[in-house]
């Protein structure tokens, strides 16, 4: 009679054999299509911008929220996971383990956002995580994190935080109705500043005019508002301008 011995994997190897099996798993119920990878390759080759980012892993999975909520709060886009910086494709070994501490991560979010999840095989026994996140009509959307409760816009190839005025002009554009202001001293003041200047800060603004902040501030947003002026967001501070019909 032949005996037969059972020896268990030690830990480590154990979690490794499972990784290896869900690699497996998913390459046999997502096949290599090679359409589908020069798709990637000619989006990767646009480069980042308003539209897309590139991540090279979730090793900071709330950075990636960050930009998924931008995209959201502006006018959508698409994240890829596991594409570099520079343009290269190098993918992902285990895209399921990522697309896991992602969809925990996103758990965090407020309201909670709709989007896209493709796993691209790219070859090798990698890939590529896809997320397409369309504008919002529920933004402000905004990520609890360590306390702290942010909102975020996407600028170009960045996603920087929303200033109170930018949340203020959103939140009351989605309502549609008219707008009325009291066009008095301090906006013809800011007006004659604006003939001389190509743009005003909220801090300017209340220098020029001898104005508390809250008051600057909501002259500005009702003048956005009313498409007198407009804002262009910036990290450091929005700037206010003359709108192309003022």
């Amino acid at each position: 009679m032949t005996a037969i011995t059972t020896m268990r994997l030690p830990e480590a190897n154990s979690n490794t054999f499972q990784r290896v099996m869900s690699v497996r798993k998913l390459q046999e119920r997502i096949p290599f299509d090679a359409r589908q990878l020069l798709q990637l390759k000619k989006l990767v080759a646009m480069g980042e911008g308003r539209y897309l980012e590139f991540k090279r892993k979730a090793a900071f999975p709330e950075k990636i929220v960050r930009e998924m909520i931008a995209f959201a709060n502006t006018e959508g886009g698409t994240v890829l996971i596991g594409v570099d910086d520079n343009g290269s494709i190098p993918g992902l070994k285990y895209p399921e383990g990522e697309a896991h501490v992602i969809r925990r991560a996103l758990d965090s979010c407020r309201p909670s956002l709709q989007f896209n999840e493709q796993y691209i095989p790219i070859g090798n026994a990698r890939s590529v995580l896809r997320y397409d996140v369309p504008e919002s009509r529920r933004k402000m959307h905004y990520q609890i994190h360590n306390g702290s409760r942010d909102t975020f816009i996407r600028v170009d190839d960045q996603s920087i935080r929303a200033s109170r005025e930018v949340r203020e002009i959103t939140r009351r554009a989605r309502r549609n109705r008219d707008i009325r202001f009291h066009y008095g001293e301090h906006e013809k003041i800011l007006m004659h500043y604006l003939d001389e200047n190509p743009s005003i800060t909220v801090s300017e603004f209340m220098a020029l005019a001898n104005l508390s902040r809250f008051s600057a501030s909501r002259k500005l947003i009702l003048l956005v508002l009313a498409d007198v002026l407009r804002i262009t967001p910036y990290e450091k501070g929005d700037l206010f301008s003359r709108s192309e019909e003022s």
